[in-house]
């Protein structure tokens, strides 16, 4: 199991547990993680997943793919560090991966 630190606006945490294969977004939804709506269920056809991945972490989660750039067009307060968490896929090399929740989705 990887574990997974998502991280609220107002600096609370909750870290969970997920399975290899799933992606970043179904975790938080398995999870109830607040602020992670996933109105498309993960058909990158929205931005209601957005994180903000933590440096640290940013090259081992990789680029947005330019499907996923165009669908951050529609997140609210998109910076460098932003993703969509339904197109992370978790694996062993992300165990202990630190994101951000945004203040709010569109």
């Amino acid at each position: 199991m990887t574990k997974i630190t998502f991280i609220q606006p107002d600096g609370e945490s909750q870290t969970v547990e997920a399975e290899n294969g799933l992606t970043v977004m179904e975790a938080a939804k398995l999870n109830d993680v607040p602020g992670i709506e996933a109105e498309c269920g993960g058909a990158c056809a929205c931005a209601t997943c957005h994180v903000y991945v933590d440096e640290s972490w940013r090259e081992k989660t990789g680029k947005p793919s330019e499907m996923e750039e165009d669908m951050l067009d529609f997140a609210f307060d998109v910076r460098e560090e932003s993703r969509l968490s339904c197109q992370i896929k978790i694996s062993d090399a992300l165990d202990g991966l630190v994101v951000r929740v945004p203040a709010k989705q569109f």
